[in-house]
């Protein structure tokens, strides 16, 4: 078999680095393209020996980018093509759909009121729904998002759940690279630190890890990860007199990068902190599980949807009714962590679920069901062209 993957944009993310995380895995001959932005995780996946494309798309309403796409999928002769993220899926499966191939879908991020980071409006959701249609499968990264996709009316048979995964073993806590690592960013040996991970935009809500971090003297904290609430973060670190606390690394895990890795940073750091105020999964969360890291977390589909019992380690703050303060809960459920003591604990059975073996497999069942399976031709409209 012969699969094309198709992304929006190869910056470091989530859905980027689970992308190459999963072709790592995943035995089948898969090419990628990008609609735009080959960035780190682009030369990444080169790293590992995968042909990357850039599509060159110069806007969301480039609508030439579809018949490009289409030409070059029927030139790879490809048995099926995978999209990922909104606007890879509405272009891919059109192009797909053009050139004849099966095409499957990931929703990564579908969150309650945002999807990507940004607001949903109507057009936008009408838009995924028409191409919806244009797909054989639509595979949710959640059974929280999977509930998401029925409510806005996607056919439950069309919706399959494989999860984010991990690489469990390249998580496992390292003494000796905890040492390393808190010596490179100039950690006191004894210091209680807390870590975060994720892109530094709005909805992630660092703003209420450093909060916190300020209400607790002795307490620092990592944040991996860059974006574009970089400057406003480092400006509250400056304005709450914590700026000597507080790492901000960027980008981690960019071949050739300065930065440790995501597996570095978690040995070197204590506990784990997700204020999110959505998630569609929750991966970093998984991760630091895997690294052994009592975690407090709000929104975590990937905790949420399983028993309480398979992660024993992660403690929520904040409720779906969003009462109360979160940066008074996060900052009590920290000190809390901190009085305890730093403390290593045991994979819990969350993370052998989300093995990315386990993933792989599901996803290749999806796949020969795709392929097995005629879909419908439904007209694509005019007004199906361009995103909103």
């Amino acid at each position: 078999m012969r699969a094309l993957h198709v992304i929006t944009g190869l910056g470091v993310g989530g859905a980027e680095q689970q992308l190459r995380l999963l072709l790592r895995h995943l035995p089948v001959r898969c090419d990628v393209v990008t609609l735009t932005n080959p960035g780190a995780v682009a030369d990444g996946l080169r790293a590992d020996g995968v042909r990357v494309r850039d599509l060159g798309m110069r806007s969301n309403r480039d609508l030439g980018a579809v018949p490009r796409l289409a030409r070059l999928i029927r030139r790879g002769s490809y048995d099926l093509v995978h999209t990922h993220l909104y606007r890879a899926c509405v272009y891919g499966r059109i192009a797909a759909r053009l050139a004849g191939t099966t095409v499957v879908s990931t929703e990564h991020s579908l969150g309650r009121a945002e999807i990507e980071g940004r607001p949903l409006t109507r057009g936008t959701r009408e838009l995924y729904l028409r191409t919806e249609r244009l797909g054989a499968a639509t595979v949710a990264v959640s059974d929280t998002v999977a509930g998401r996709l029925r409510d806005w009316g996607v056919p439950a048979a069309r919706i399959h759940t494989v999860p984010n995964g991990v690489d469990v073993a390249a998580f496992r806590f390292d003494r000796a690279r905890r040492q390393t690592t808190r010596a490179a960013l100039g950690l006191p040996g004894t210091a209680f630190v807390v870590g975060g991970v994720g892109r530094l935009v709005p909805g992630k809500r660092f703003d209420l890890l450093i909060r916190a971090v300020a209400a607790l003297p002795g307490a620092w904290l990592v944040l991996a990860g860059d974006g574009p609430e970089a400057g406003a973060l480092r400006a509250l670190a400056a304005r709450l007199g914590v700026a000597g606390r507080v790492r901000f690394l960027g980008e981690c895990g960019a071949p050739g990068g300065a930065a440790p890795d995501i597996p570095a940073v978690l040995s070197a750091v204590d506990t784990f902190a997700s204020a999110s105020r959505e998630e569609s999964f929750g991966l970093a969360v998984v991760e630091a599980l895997a690294a052994g890291l009592p975690v407090v977390h709000a929104a975590c589909p990937a905790i949420e949807d399983l028993p309480a019992d398979r992660a024993p380690g992660a403690v929520r703050i904040g409720s779906a009714s969003g009462a109360g303060d979160p940066t008074e809960e996060l900052t009590a459920a920290l000190r809390h962590r901190m009085e305890g003591g730093a403390r290593r604990l045991p994979p819990p059975p969350a993370v052998d679920h989300y093995d990315i073996r386990i993933s792989s497999r599901r996803l290749l069942d999806v796949y020969a069901q795709a392929l097995d399976t005629p879909t419908a031709t439904p007209t694509v409209t005019p007004t199906e062209r361009a995103l909103p």
